[in-house]
């Protein structure tokens, strides 16, 4: 089976995003909630914005050290958001590519020619199908071949 992005993809609906006018508070909490360490970031026409990352919540607030709670409900998490952390991949790109990014990045936001946000591709789910293969390799090792001279 030839495999593709799509084979190794976690749909947007089984994936936790946050909208880029959440809150700075909003944000935080929910992070907590989920237990993700980074989140996609997605606007409301659907458009992949970046990934946060709880690494990015404690930069802000050692660089505006004159944050106040008001600040922190009134301020929107896409002022966060670094253009170049964890770019996202196109649904056609190859699977070697969609490896070499991994090797970079947890996880690997997915999006389509309109860079609408379709969901994303978990190194852990690179590895297991990595392991899985490897497994079969051994299972099933190729016949060797005897060629008579």
């Amino acid at each position: 089976m030839q495999e593709n992005v799509f084979f190794f993809l976690t749909m947007k609906k089984d994936v936790t995003f946050f909208y880029d006018d959440l809150n700075l508070e909003e944000g935080l909490c929910l992070m907590r909630k989920h237990g993700y360490t980074a989140i996609p970031v997605i606007n409301t026409k659907g458009e992949y914005i970046g990934t946060i990352n709880e690494g990015d919540f404690l930069w802000y607030f050692i660089d505006h050290p004159e944050t106040t709670y008001e600040t922190i409900k009134s301020t929107p998490i896409k002022d966060l958001i670094r253009p170049d952390f964890t770019p996202a991949m196109m649904i056609d790109a190859t699977v070697e590519e969609l490896f070499d990014q991994s090797l970079k990045q947890n996880f690997v936001p997915i999006v389509d020619d309109r860079n609408i946000f379709i969901g994303i591709v978990t190194r852990r789910r690179l590895l297991h199908h990595l392991m899985k293969t490897q497994k079969e390799i051994r299972r099933y090792p190729e016949e060797e071949v005897y060629v008579q001279s």
